[in-house]
């Protein structure tokens, strides 16, 4: 009995120590994006552990081509470009939420891969990782920029906009909640817009916005999934 206690107790122990101490949202399989355009990646990420945790968030590239590059971003706050790891402290139960990684195409057309891990400092065994495609087409045409189990989204035109813009989706189950958020450049909400299991098109309303930059992010159940810019022009 002592020794099926003792069985017992390293078997637990044993799950604690390989437990997962975080949640990572999915990212999509495939990003497509035009040339010279740029293409926000969220990392949400979320320390579900008991205790302050230090993550390591590193990113590892495929057959980039020379005139793209990345880098990471926190809010309106970017590391260098050639900072591929960053670590990012969290306290029992907050949500990186503001973080991404931002990619910008570059002049020609190419496929290429992203890696993104994150793992806690203090045990790299808890690694875990998302892996995409990102597509650089010269005319993009109306091909979906997001696609996953619950969503399928394209995007936005026209942009530049001047007045409205539209997005067409189609949400695959009814009990997924979506919206679409316009934010400023430095992170302001400036609109936000439900999207409909019954339709397949929001309308974005540009009257009142100034000329500039912008972004959008598709959420997903409170999830930021995608962030892309929109340009808007008087």
């Amino acid at each position: 009995m002592k020794r099926l206690a003792l069985l017992v107790g390293l078997l637990m122990g044993g799950w604690h120590s390989i437990a997962q101490s975080f949640e990572l949202a999915e990212t999509a399989e495939t990003y497509q994006v035009s040339p010279n355009q740029m293409l926000r990646i969220p990392i949400r990420l979320k320390n579900i552990s008991e205790k302050t945790q230090f993550y390591v968030i590193r990113v590892v590239k495929s057959d980039w081509g020379n005139t793209q590059k990345g880098y990471f971003c926190l809010g309106a706050t970017c590391w260098d470009a050639n900072q591929e790891e960053i670590t990012k402290k969290l306290e029992p139960g907050e949500t990186a939420a503001d973080l991404n990684y931002t990619f910008e195409s570059g002049m020609q057309a190419i496929q290429s891969g992203i890696r993104i891990e994150v793992f806690p400092k203090s045990t790299p065994s808890e690694l875990v990782e998302r892996t995409s495609t990102l597509v650089v087409e010269e005319k993009p045409g109306r091909s979906f920029v997001f696609q996953s189990r619950e969503i399928t989204i394209h995007d936005v035109y026209p942009n530049p906009v001047q007045d409205q813009a539209f997005i067409d989706y189609k949400l695959h189950t009814e009990t997924v909640k979506a919206k679409i958020v316009v934010h400023n450049v430095l992170g302001k909400a400036m609109g936000d817009y439900e999207l409909a299991f019954d339709d397949n098109r929001v309308k974005i309303q540009a009257d009142d916005l100034v000329p500039g930059i912008y972004f959008y992010t598709v959420y997903l159940n409170n999830n930021g999934i995608l962030t892309r810019k929109l340009i808007v022009r008087k």
